[in-house]
């Protein structure tokens, strides 16, 4: 028998994941959970639920024939012909399942496999963001995150970076940072935030402090502005306004820039927060 560990949110959502990378039913395999979905506090210290599917279970039916045919080789004429039978038969449906599954898991493993180029894509910006610094706020920060992290159970260098005077760069680097990432930065923007009072309140000058993990901020930029663009674009042709998902302020501000020169398009803000949502509207006036 064969199985894949797969992880989601929920044990519900792990299941269904694997169901949907080996193409079968419920009824085809057998579940078991590994890990239970933890919550954690405020989306920080959350874990993925973990589960095991089996799957393949007439894999061993080749098996059966296989052990008898030493005792069934004793007779010369009767019985080595149905025993024949019994090989040919499952022999066949298994070297197909074993030439579908594993293209299955090519074709899934595939994204999976592109994955880690992604916190790859940061190692280049060290480098344009010059050496690592190592003043009082850059000891305060490496000081709160190294005990955070260790509370979270989630490894992971801190490299701190001053690209412009009153404003630190924070890279986290490491394997499986998805935990620090959350549902669309969630947890990374709590991280910050809770990074950015504790070193504000103590010692002199109030300072910005960006985190960063796996290069996600550029990642999710990129994502905004594409988003931007194509709504954009809906708008002047339909010349109808579209309100777009609620975004914290920074994901807002990037919507109103990449916008702001945009003929015939205007934006703004409305809700309150977290619901706080940006408006892409059409403007004739605008040229």
């Amino acid at each position: 028998m064969s199985y894949i560990d797969v992880t989601g949110k929920t044990e519900d959502e792990a299941i269904s994941s694997a169901l949907r990378q080996l193409g079968l039913e419920r009824d085809d395999v057998s579940v078991e959970i590994l890990e239970r979905a933890k919550p954690g506090f405020l989306g920080l210290g959350a874990q993925p639920a973990k589960v095991r599917v089996t799957y393949g279970p007439r894999e061993e039916e080749p098996a059966a024939p296989a052990e008898k045919a030493p005792v069934v080789s004793a007779p010369v004429e009767k019985k080595p012909e149905p025993a024949k039978a019994p090989e040919k038969k499952p022999a066949r449906p298994a070297e197909k399942k074993q030439e579908r599954r594993p293209e299955k898991k090519q074709e899934r493993k595939e994204p999976a496999e592109k994955a880690p180029e992604a916190p790859a894509e940061p190692r280049p910006a060290p480098a344009a963001l010059g050496e690592e610094v190592n003043d009082e706020k850059a000891q305060a920060i490496r000081a709160f995150l190294s005990g955070l992290l260790e509370q979270m159970e989630t490894p992971a260098d801190i490299r701190v970076y001053l690209p412009e005077k009153g404003r630190y760069k924070v890279i986290l680097e490491g394997k499986n940072l998805g935990a620090l990432i959350g549902r669309r930065g969630e947890t990374l923007d709590a991280i910050q935030q809770l990074t950015s009072y504790s070193v504000n309140r103590t010692g002199s000058g109030r300072v910005r402090i960006q985190l960063d993990a796996e290069n996600y901020r550029e990642r999710r930029e990129q994502s905004l502005e594409h988003l931007a663009k194509k709504v954009a674009a809906k708008v002047v042709k339909y010349r109808r306004s579209v309100t777009l998902e609620p975004m914290n302020a920074y994901e807002r501000h990037v919507i109103h820039t990449a916008l702001q020169e945009v003929p015939n398009v205007t934006t703004y803000s409305t809700g309150m927060e977290p619901n706080r949502r940006v408006i892409v509207a059409y403007d004739r006036e605008k040229k």
